[in-house]
């Protein structure tokens, strides 16, 4: 139980510092690991979900998808007390279905939750967001924005006493990026854009939330904001290699194809945007990695 306790832990840790890119294979080893030695099943739970975030910003669909599974049918043979990962669990299944454009599902999930439990102010949070995003995506613009609007509302309380430690990573840049992102669904792209500027500029974030920057790219790109994009992607292409989440550089991917081939891009910007699909391509290797292959965004 121990042995799997640090192995969480390195994984936590290179995550965070990280990326995925580089936490995956580990987070593979180390379930293989845990399995073989039989571990207690909140440690066992723990790693499951820690491995089932990374894969999922691995792009790794499937196996993180199984892993989540399996963490949520250890987590609900413990005792009611222990169950709070659960809702991490869930959390990350809410986002996922979105990402992969199943907004009615991640709805499902995230709606099912709030509804049925009595839960901390910044676990809620975390689940009107994750409902938020799912409306957007469902163009139900009104009570996307009112999901939103509750979400900032309950974190501008600050931490309480309720609030579990899986939540740390639920702050004021985590809700201005996914508002941001949420405003772009709904085609407000100068609301995105200054709510996705907000999440880029806090220091000392994990490998993860390189996805804003990148995402603020593609904002910048939708609205025809041409030299803020090739100041941003001029920045991003040298930042390539350090990159950990492949989300991340898969929105940089499907931006710099759109550059490429899309109608009145200037041409100082289409040469940017194809160095960084060179810095791209040279990173993933030939032939591709799978986990650069491309999710397709309705």
């Amino acid at each position: 139980m121990e042995h799997v306790a640090a192995l969480t832990a390195e994984l936590l840790e290179t995550d965070r510092t990280a990326g995925a890119r580089r936490a995956a294979p580990a987070a593979l080893r180390a379930v293989a690991s845990a399995g073989a030695r039989a571990a207690g099943r909140p440690a066992l739970m723990e790693l499951l979900q820690v491995a089932a975030w990374i894969l999922f910003d691995a792009e790794q669909h499937g196996i993180s998808r199984r892993l989540s599974r399996r963490a949520l049918a250890l987590a609900r043979t413990l005792p009611e007390e222990a169950r709070s990962l659960e809702l991490l669990v869930l959390s990350v299944l809410a986002l996922q279905e979105e990402h992969l454009g199943r907004p009615a599902e991640s709805l499902r999930i995230s709606s099912s939750v709030l509804a049925g439990r009595d839960l901390p102010a910044r676990v809620a949070a975390i689940f009107h967001v994750r409902e938020a995003r799912a409306r957007a995506r469902l163009r139900q613009d009104r009570r996307a924005l009112r999901s939103l609007a509750t979400a900032r509302e309950l974190l501008a309380d600050g931490p309480c006493d309720r609030d579990p430690s899986w939540s740390w990573w639920f702050d004021r840049p985590e809700l201005d990026g996914h508002h941001g992102l949420a405003l772009a669904d709904l085609g407000d792209l100068d609301g995105a854009a200054a709510l996705l500027h907000e999440a880029t500029a806090a220091g000392d974030a994990p490998a993860y939330r390189s996805l804003f920057s990148t995402e603020l790219a593609s904002v910048l790109a939708r609205a025809g904001a041409w030299r803020e994009t090739d100041a941003l992607l001029s920045g991003l292409v040298d930042s390539v290699p350090d990159i950990g989440s492949v989300r991340a550089l898969n929105a940089l991917a499907r931006t710099a194809r759109t550059l490429g081939h899309g109608p009145r891009v200037p041409r100082a910007l289409r040469d940017t945007s194809g160095h960084l699909a060179a810095a791209l391509h040279k990173e993933a290797g030939p032939p591709a990695h799978p986990a650069f292959r491309a999710v397709r965004r309705p």
